[in-house]
Protein backbone atom coordinates (compact mmCIF):
# COMPACT_ATOMS: atom_id res chain seq x y z
CA UNK A 1 0.00 0.00 0.00
CA UNK A 2 1.19 3.44 -0.64
CA UNK A 3 1.12 5.88 2.02
CA UNK A 4 2.02 9.14 2.72
CA UNK A 5 5.06 10.05 4.92
CA UNK A 6 3.20 10.53 8.85
CA UNK A 7 3.99 13.37 11.02
CA UNK A 8 6.35 12.31 13.82
CA UNK A 9 4.86 13.14 16.83
CA UNK A 10 1.44 13.95 17.67
CA UNK A 11 -0.58 14.80 20.89
CA UNK A 12 -4.36 14.59 21.55
CA UNK A 13 -5.21 17.98 23.45
CA UNK A 14 -7.95 17.59 25.81
CA UNK A 15 -10.44 19.13 23.26
CA UNK A 16 -9.68 15.98 21.20
CA UNK A 17 -10.04 13.71 24.26
CA UNK A 18 -13.33 15.10 25.68
CA UNK A 19 -14.51 14.90 21.70
CA UNK A 20 -13.09 11.14 21.68
CA UNK A 21 -14.98 10.04 25.21
CA UNK A 22 -18.25 11.81 24.58
CA UNK A 23 -18.92 10.08 20.94
CA UNK A 24 -17.52 6.87 22.45
CA UNK A 25 -20.10 6.75 24.87
CA UNK A 26 -23.11 7.71 22.07
CA UNK A 27 -21.78 5.71 19.56
CA UNK A 28 -21.55 2.49 21.86
CA UNK A 29 -24.63 3.64 23.01
CA UNK A 30 -26.41 3.88 19.90
CA UNK A 31 -24.96 1.07 19.22
CA UNK A 32 -26.25 -1.45 21.76
CA UNK A 33 -30.28 0.36 21.03
CA UNK A 34 -29.96 -0.73 17.69
CA UNK A 35 -27.81 -4.26 17.98
CA UNK A 36 -30.90 -4.88 20.68
CA UNK A 37 -33.69 -4.06 17.47
CA UNK A 38 -31.75 -6.06 15.31
CA UNK A 39 -31.63 -9.19 17.70
CA UNK A 40 -35.00 -9.43 18.77
CA UNK A 41 -36.27 -9.15 14.85
CA UNK A 42 -34.43 -11.44 13.77
CA UNK A 43 -34.91 -13.97 16.64
CA UNK A 44 -38.17 -13.28 16.03
CA UNK A 45 -37.40 -14.69 12.67
CA UNK A 46 -36.04 -17.29 13.34
CA UNK A 47 -39.09 -18.21 15.30
CA UNK A 48 -41.82 -17.75 12.88
CA UNK A 49 -39.68 -18.20 10.08
CA UNK A 50 -41.43 -14.94 8.73
CA UNK A 51 -40.88 -10.60 8.91
CA UNK A 52 -43.77 -8.50 8.11
CA UNK A 53 -43.31 -5.29 6.10
CA UNK A 54 -42.90 -2.94 9.54
CA UNK A 55 -39.99 -5.92 10.85
CA UNK A 56 -38.38 -5.43 7.40
CA UNK A 57 -37.59 -1.81 7.59
CA UNK A 58 -36.67 -2.04 11.28
CA UNK A 59 -34.35 -4.76 11.07
CA UNK A 60 -32.51 -2.88 7.60
CA UNK A 61 -32.68 0.67 9.56
CA UNK A 62 -31.23 -1.34 12.68
CA UNK A 63 -28.25 -2.70 10.49
CA UNK A 64 -27.59 0.74 9.23
CA UNK A 65 -27.60 2.44 12.25
CA UNK A 66 -25.24 0.23 14.13
CA UNK A 67 -22.64 -0.12 11.09
CA UNK A 68 -22.49 3.72 10.75
CA UNK A 69 -21.81 4.46 14.29
CA UNK A 70 -19.46 1.72 14.19
CA UNK A 71 -17.58 3.45 11.14
CA UNK A 72 -17.89 7.18 12.14
CA UNK A 73 -16.81 6.37 15.79
CA UNK A 74 -13.56 4.19 14.40
CA UNK A 75 -12.95 7.13 11.76
CA UNK A 76 -13.29 9.74 14.58
CA UNK A 77 -11.13 7.80 16.68
CA UNK A 78 -8.27 7.38 14.19
CA UNK A 79 -8.89 11.23 13.40
CA UNK A 80 -8.58 12.13 16.94
CA UNK A 81 -6.01 9.81 18.19
CA UNK A 82 -3.98 8.10 15.26
CA UNK A 83 -4.48 10.14 12.12
CA UNK A 84 -1.11 9.15 10.94
CA UNK A 85 -3.15 5.36 10.12
CA UNK A 86 -5.38 7.44 7.68
CA UNK A 87 -2.45 8.37 5.73
CA UNK A 88 -2.43 4.76 4.55
CA UNK A 89 -4.57 4.42 0.97
CA UNK A 90 -6.94 3.80 0.73
CA UNK A 91 -8.05 3.47 4.67
CA UNK A 92 -9.18 7.09 4.11
CA UNK A 93 -11.45 6.58 0.87
CA UNK A 94 -12.96 3.75 2.44
CA UNK A 95 -13.97 5.11 5.52
CA UNK A 96 -15.31 7.89 3.72
CA UNK A 97 -17.12 5.77 1.29
CA UNK A 98 -18.96 3.07 3.78
CA UNK A 99 -19.75 6.75 6.03
CA UNK A 100 -21.35 7.77 3.54
CA UNK A 101 -22.87 4.04 2.46
CA UNK A 102 -24.73 4.04 5.77
CA UNK A 103 -25.46 7.34 6.41
CA UNK A 104 -27.23 7.34 3.47
CA UNK A 105 -28.81 4.21 3.68
CA UNK A 106 -30.11 5.03 6.96
CA UNK A 107 -31.68 8.59 5.87
CA UNK A 108 -33.57 7.06 3.10
CA UNK A 109 -34.74 3.83 5.50
CA UNK A 110 -35.82 6.36 7.68
CA UNK A 111 -37.73 7.86 5.31
CA UNK A 112 -39.03 4.47 4.01
CA UNK A 113 -40.41 3.72 7.74
CA UNK A 114 -42.96 7.06 7.42
CA UNK A 115 -43.90 6.41 3.96
CA UNK A 116 -44.68 2.91 5.28
CA UNK A 117 -46.54 4.58 8.63
CA UNK A 118 -48.52 6.80 6.53
CA UNK A 119 -50.01 4.44 3.71
CA UNK A 120 -50.44 1.80 6.25
CA UNK A 121 -52.02 3.86 8.67
CA UNK A 122 -53.76 6.50 6.93
CA UNK A 123 -57.58 6.65 5.16
CA UNK A 124 -57.83 8.24 2.29
CA UNK A 125 -60.36 7.41 -0.71
CA UNK A 126 -58.18 8.16 -3.37
CA UNK A 127 -57.74 5.77 -5.90
CA UNK A 128 -53.71 6.14 -6.24
CA UNK A 129 -53.66 6.01 -2.21
CA UNK A 130 -56.13 3.00 -2.34
CA UNK A 131 -53.67 1.45 -4.61
CA UNK A 132 -50.83 1.79 -3.03
CA UNK A 133 -52.51 0.68 0.62
CA UNK A 134 -52.80 -2.75 -1.29
CA UNK A 135 -49.71 -2.93 -2.71
CA UNK A 136 -47.58 -1.40 0.19
CA UNK A 137 -45.90 -4.69 1.50
CA UNK A 138 -45.13 -6.15 -2.01
CA UNK A 139 -43.63 -2.45 -2.62
CA UNK A 140 -41.23 -2.42 0.46
CA UNK A 141 -38.21 -4.37 -0.51
CA UNK A 142 -38.31 -2.36 -3.73
CA UNK A 143 -38.00 0.93 -1.32
CA UNK A 144 -35.37 -0.90 0.27
CA UNK A 145 -33.73 -1.83 -2.48
CA UNK A 146 -34.08 1.41 -4.25
CA UNK A 147 -32.43 3.03 -0.90
CA UNK A 148 -29.62 0.91 -0.98
CA UNK A 149 -28.68 1.51 -4.65
CA UNK A 150 -28.97 5.19 -3.89
CA UNK A 151 -26.78 5.13 -1.28
CA UNK A 152 -24.10 2.60 -2.63
CA UNK A 153 -23.93 5.24 -5.32
CA UNK A 154 -23.38 8.19 -3.02
CA UNK A 155 -20.89 6.16 -1.72
CA UNK A 156 -19.29 5.82 -4.84
CA UNK A 157 -19.28 9.35 -5.38
CA UNK A 158 -17.99 10.05 -2.16
CA UNK A 159 -15.30 7.99 -2.61
CA UNK A 160 -13.79 8.76 -5.77
CA UNK A 161 -13.95 12.84 -4.02
CA UNK A 162 -12.06 11.37 -1.11
CA UNK A 163 -9.32 9.83 -3.38
CA UNK A 164 -8.99 13.17 -5.96
CA UNK A 165 -6.73 15.10 -3.11
CA UNK A 166 -4.12 12.20 -2.67
CA UNK A 167 -1.70 13.33 0.23
CA UNK A 168 -0.86 16.90 -1.59
CA UNK A 169 -2.33 18.67 1.79
CA UNK A 170 -0.54 16.88 4.13
CA UNK A 171 1.13 19.81 6.15
CA UNK A 172 -2.07 21.31 6.43
CA UNK A 173 -3.72 18.30 8.76
CA UNK A 174 -4.25 19.31 12.39
CA UNK A 175 -5.85 17.52 15.33
CA UNK A 176 -9.41 16.94 14.79
CA UNK A 177 -9.36 18.49 10.68
CA UNK A 178 -8.02 15.66 9.16
CA UNK A 179 -9.57 15.28 5.97
CA UNK A 180 -11.25 18.79 6.22
CA UNK A 181 -8.58 20.86 5.63
CA UNK A 182 -8.13 18.93 2.26
CA UNK A 183 -11.75 20.17 1.14
CA UNK A 184 -11.86 23.47 -0.70
CA UNK A 185 -14.81 25.19 -2.46
CA UNK A 186 -13.27 24.09 -6.08
CA UNK A 187 -14.83 21.94 -8.77
CA UNK A 188 -14.80 18.98 -7.45
CA UNK A 189 -16.67 19.95 -4.06
CA UNK A 190 -19.39 22.39 -5.51
CA UNK A 191 -20.63 19.12 -7.25
CA UNK A 192 -20.58 16.54 -4.15
CA UNK A 193 -22.18 19.50 -1.53
CA UNK A 194 -24.79 20.07 -4.16
CA UNK A 195 -25.39 16.46 -4.53
CA UNK A 196 -25.47 15.81 -0.67
CA UNK A 197 -27.76 19.23 -0.18
CA UNK A 198 -30.44 17.79 -3.00
CA UNK A 199 -30.67 14.23 -1.33
CA UNK A 200 -31.03 15.63 2.04
CA UNK A 201 -33.82 17.97 1.43
CA UNK A 202 -35.25 15.09 -0.86
CA UNK A 203 -35.63 12.73 2.04
CA UNK A 204 -36.58 15.58 4.46
CA UNK A 205 -39.84 16.43 2.18
CA UNK A 206 -40.50 12.82 1.90
CA UNK A 207 -40.87 12.50 6.01
CA UNK A 208 -42.72 16.27 6.04
CA UNK A 209 -45.37 14.73 3.36
CA UNK A 210 -45.37 11.59 5.41
CA UNK A 211 -46.04 13.24 8.44
CA UNK A 212 -48.54 15.74 7.56
CA UNK A 213 -50.97 13.47 5.43
CA UNK A 214 -51.08 10.71 8.90
CA UNK A 215 -51.87 13.75 10.83
CA UNK A 216 -54.59 14.89 8.78
CA UNK A 217 -56.09 11.37 8.34
CA UNK A 218 -55.80 11.09 12.25
CA UNK A 219 -57.32 14.24 13.11
CA UNK A 220 -60.45 13.42 10.50
CA UNK A 221 -60.60 10.00 11.70
CA UNK A 222 -60.66 11.66 15.41
CA UNK A 223 -63.22 14.24 14.71
CA UNK A 224 -65.80 11.59 13.11
CA UNK A 225 -65.45 9.33 15.74
CA UNK A 226 -66.68 11.97 18.17
CA UNK A 227 -69.40 13.01 15.91
CA UNK A 228 -70.55 9.58 15.85
CA UNK A 229 -69.67 9.18 19.73
CA UNK A 230 -68.29 6.02 19.19
CA UNK A 231 -65.32 4.02 19.67
CA UNK A 232 -62.49 2.84 17.10
CA UNK A 233 -59.92 0.08 18.00
CA UNK A 234 -58.04 1.32 15.05
CA UNK A 235 -57.19 4.59 16.65
CA UNK A 236 -54.98 3.04 19.40
CA UNK A 237 -52.81 1.85 16.79
CA UNK A 238 -53.15 5.75 15.30
CA UNK A 239 -52.49 7.69 17.84
CA UNK A 240 -49.04 5.28 18.65
CA UNK A 241 -47.88 5.42 15.36
CA UNK A 242 -48.53 9.17 15.29
CA UNK A 243 -46.50 9.87 18.11
CA UNK A 244 -43.61 7.75 16.25
CA UNK A 245 -43.95 9.77 13.36
CA UNK A 246 -44.36 13.13 15.14
CA UNK A 247 -41.38 12.77 17.16
CA UNK A 248 -39.47 11.64 14.27
CA UNK A 249 -40.55 15.08 12.46
CA UNK A 250 -39.03 16.62 15.15
CA UNK A 251 -36.54 15.15 15.36
CA UNK A 252 -35.53 14.51 11.43
CA UNK A 253 -36.03 18.28 11.75
CA UNK A 254 -33.35 19.04 13.69
CA UNK A 255 -31.48 16.37 12.25
CA UNK A 256 -31.66 17.86 8.62
CA UNK A 257 -30.58 21.13 10.42
CA UNK A 258 -27.63 19.66 11.54
CA UNK A 259 -27.12 17.83 8.26
CA UNK A 260 -27.06 21.86 6.57
CA UNK A 261 -24.77 22.97 9.64
CA UNK A 262 -22.51 19.82 8.72
CA UNK A 263 -22.10 20.75 5.42
CA UNK A 264 -21.10 24.77 6.25
CA UNK A 265 -18.87 23.98 8.60
CA UNK A 266 -16.84 21.34 6.82
CA UNK A 267 -14.25 23.42 5.91
CA UNK A 268 -13.43 25.09 9.06
CA UNK A 269 -11.74 24.12 12.57
CA UNK A 270 -12.58 22.78 15.73
CA UNK A 271 -15.50 25.14 17.32
CA UNK A 272 -18.12 24.87 19.24
CA UNK A 273 -20.75 24.73 16.65
CA UNK A 274 -18.59 22.10 15.20
CA UNK A 275 -18.61 20.09 18.77
CA UNK A 276 -22.37 20.58 18.71
CA UNK A 277 -22.76 18.97 15.21
CA UNK A 278 -20.39 16.39 16.07
CA UNK A 279 -22.74 15.55 19.54
CA UNK A 280 -26.11 15.47 17.52
CA UNK A 281 -24.90 13.31 15.11
CA UNK A 282 -24.12 10.39 17.58
CA UNK A 283 -26.90 11.08 19.58
CA UNK A 284 -29.63 10.90 16.56
CA UNK A 285 -29.43 7.13 15.79
CA UNK A 286 -29.60 5.82 19.07
CA UNK A 287 -33.08 8.42 20.51
CA UNK A 288 -34.83 7.77 17.59
CA UNK A 289 -34.06 4.19 17.30
CA UNK A 290 -35.10 4.37 21.38
CA UNK A 291 -38.25 5.66 20.40
CA UNK A 292 -38.87 3.29 17.99
CA UNK A 293 -38.75 0.64 20.24
CA UNK A 294 -40.63 2.01 22.85
CA UNK A 295 -43.89 2.61 19.90
CA UNK A 296 -43.52 -1.05 19.11
CA UNK A 297 -45.58 -3.52 21.34
CA UNK A 298 -42.79 -6.45 20.52
CA UNK A 299 -39.54 -4.27 21.00
CA UNK A 300 -40.89 -2.95 23.98
CA UNK A 301 -41.73 -6.33 25.48
CA UNK A 302 -38.54 -7.50 24.80
CA UNK A 303 -36.94 -4.30 26.02
CA UNK A 304 -39.01 -4.20 29.59
CA UNK A 305 -38.11 -8.00 30.05
CA UNK A 306 -34.18 -7.45 30.33
CA UNK A 307 -34.37 -4.22 32.32
CA UNK A 308 -33.94 -4.33 36.15
CA UNK A 309 -36.96 -2.47 36.30
CA UNK A 310 -39.74 -5.20 35.33
CA UNK A 311 -37.80 -7.23 38.25
CA UNK A 312 -38.56 -5.07 40.95
CA UNK A 313 -41.73 -4.22 40.20
CA UNK A 314 -42.60 -8.08 40.22
CA UNK A 315 -40.69 -8.67 43.09
CA UNK A 316 -42.38 -5.75 44.91
CA UNK A 317 -45.70 -7.40 43.70
CA UNK A 318 -44.93 -10.66 44.88
CA UNK A 319 -44.35 -8.87 48.48
CA UNK A 320 -47.34 -7.32 48.63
Amino acid sequence: MEACQPPQQYNVTSYGATTAAIITLEAFAGMWINAFIVCVLCIGWMKKKTLNSNEKILLLLGCSRFFSLCVSWAYKFLLIIFPKYLYVHPILQLSVFFQAFFNHCNLWVSASLCVFYCIKIANFRNSFFIYLKVKIDRMVLWLLLGSGILAFTIGIIAYDIADKPHCNNRNSTEQGNFGKANIKMDEHFFPSFFLTGFVYAASFMVVIFSAVFLLFSLWRHKRKMQTNSMKDLSMEAHIRAMKSVLSFLVMYSINFVFLVLKMVYATKKGSYMTFLILVFQYTFPGLHSLILIFSNPKLEKALLKILPLERSVKRMVCMS
